[in-house]
């Protein structure tokens, strides 16, 4: 006893509509694929649009500019009293000395 399996090309229509007479299946299966096309693009753009909606505003208002300049300028004023003190001149000078003085 032989057991074949028997394979369709033809794409079944939605549920609960029956096939129209005289379109083949390729016109069926064309019709299919644009559906689906149209509906995934649906989805990104309602997608897109709801991501627009939800992330609010772009960029720093005036204010956080003024808190991120100021710690910017915070942190300069503490790196710069850091490189300038004498521990760390006289850490500089030893290691350009010991880096030089095998020339």
């Amino acid at each position: 006893m032989t057991l074949s399996l028997v394979t369709s090309t033809r794409i079944p229509s939605a549920p609960g509509r029956r096939a129209r007479a005289g379109r083949s299946d390729r016109t069926r299966a064309a019709r299919w694929c644009a559906s689906i096309r149209r509906t995934a693009w649906r989805v990104r753009r309602f997608t897109a649009e709801r991501y627009r909606r939800v992330r609010g505003d772009d960029g720093m208002s005036t204010a956080e500019y003024a808190m991120a300049t100021l710690a910017a300028c915070a942190f300069a004023a503490v790196l710069y009293k850091v490189v300038t003190s004498n521990q760390v001149a006289a850490a500089l000078r030893e290691a350009i000395t010991r880096a030089l003085g095998g020339l």
